[in-house]
């Protein structure tokens, strides 16, 4: 027997359940992917206690470290990986990585392979034993490291090499390539405390976003409305109609019975030719002016800008003249790629939505996916 409430009603106890279950459908989900990032969080954080290298770990490489130099990571699948036109990367520091989406095998624009071999990551330099050679990267020496997004490439300038090169890897392994090498530039610099205690705030961060448990509906806390098909929105529509249709009828009035009668008043009445017909004098009827509405003025159109943020100098994907010298504030409304105002071009959206004043140039976008479209003035 179906249960019911004190009105003798199921829908309440069918509705609770319903809430009950999407409730804990979506907490579930929640729950798993906070879990998800609190475990990888924990992870790299005994990796940064426990990853101490040691010089055997080199035993069988062709590579002659230094007497204090030891190995922490030995990737066997990496490329090398050149920048075909140079430019310039952010200074290397010590933030690890925000969680970002799965990393593609593939080239960024402007970037070629020129050697295969392994990736070797010591305290005191990155070095790619590749089947032409070998290629280091002293930390010492390093001015510039950029870590793509979107694709498994880390890009590496160095002080005594104009050419901008790198490595390209296995998306899979990648990420904890990222990290050790973060800790091995800070092993050099004598700052790997500086790695745990960030990684110490973020574990703190993100257990304050866990995500809690749901209440229980109840019964009681059913409204009528859920009856309605669409719910709430539709009683809402429905109820707004009620009042607008009367208002809408009584506003309209009825039609003017008088209208044909003025229409004919107003024509001229046709005139017998006759010799012995008097003109008589006729009256003119003033016709009745007709009730007419107002021109009611045009609503402003909305500002076109094809996708654009809303901004005040009112750039826009839409068309009109390339940007140049963009206004200082650009950033203020737009995502601009880092650097930004050391581009020499015109402004442009790359594919992860950032924008660059390199517009024009084949490195235009290159660590950001490549240039999607133009922005407007």
């Amino acid at each position: 027997m179906a249960r019911t409430d004190s009105t003798g009603s199921t829908w309440r106890y069918r509705w609770a359940r319903r809430q009950n279950e999407r409730r804990l459908r979506l907490f579930r989900s929640a729950e798993g992917t906070w879990r998800r990032r609190d475990d990888e969080l924990r992870r790299l954080r005994t990796l940064a206690e426990q990853c101490q290298g040691s010089a055997t770990a080199g035993d069988g490489l062709p590579l002659e470290l230094a007497p204090d130099e030891v190995v922490l990571r030995v990737v066997p699948a990496a490329q090398l990986v050149e920048l075909r036109h140079n430019g310039v990367l952010p200074a290397p520091d010590l933030t690890v990585g925000a969680q970002t989406g799965r990393l593609r095998r593939r080239l960024p624009d402007g970037v070629r392979v020129t050697d295969a071999g392994m990736a070797v990551i010591t305290n005191r330099r990155l070095v790619l034993l590749g089947g032409r050679g070998r290629r280091d990267w002293a930390y010492g020496r390093m001015t510039g490291l950029a870590h793509d997004p979107h694709a498994s490439v880390t890009l590496i300038q160095v002080l005594d090499r104009r050419r901008t090169s790198g490595v390209l890897l296995r998306p899979d392994v990648a990420a904890e390539f990222r990290f050790v090498l973060t800790l091995a530039f800070a092993d050099a610099i004598e700052q790997r405390q500086a790695v745990i205690d960030q990684l110490d705030e973020l574990i703190g961060e993100h257990a304050r976003l866990r995500p809690s448990r749901p209440g229980i509906a109840t019964p009681g806390q059913a409204r009528l409305s859920t009856l309605i098909p669409g719910g709430r929105r539709t009683a809402v529509v429905a109820a707004a109609l009620a009042v607008m249709v009367p208002v809408a009828l009584a506003n309209s009035g009825p039609s003017d019975p008088t209208s044909t009668e003025t229409a004919v008043a107003a024509a001229p009445a046709p005139v017998a030719a006759s010799a012995s017909t008097t003109p008589r004098a006729t009256s003119s009827a003033t016709p009745r002016a007709t009730g007419s509405a107002k021109p009611r003025p045009a609503s402003p159109k909305p500002e076109r800008r094809c996708g654009a943020p809303e901004n005040p100098m009112r750039y826009d994907f839409c068309g009109g003249e390339r940007i140049r010298e963009p206004a200082r504030e650009v950033c203020d409304h737009f995502d601009c790629v880092p650097g930004f105002w050391e581009g020499r071009g015109y402004l442009v959206q790359c594919e992860n939505g950032k924008v660059s004043l390199a517009g024009g140039s084949p490195r235009a976008c290159g660590l950001h996916g490549g240039v999607r479209r133009t922005v407007w003035d």
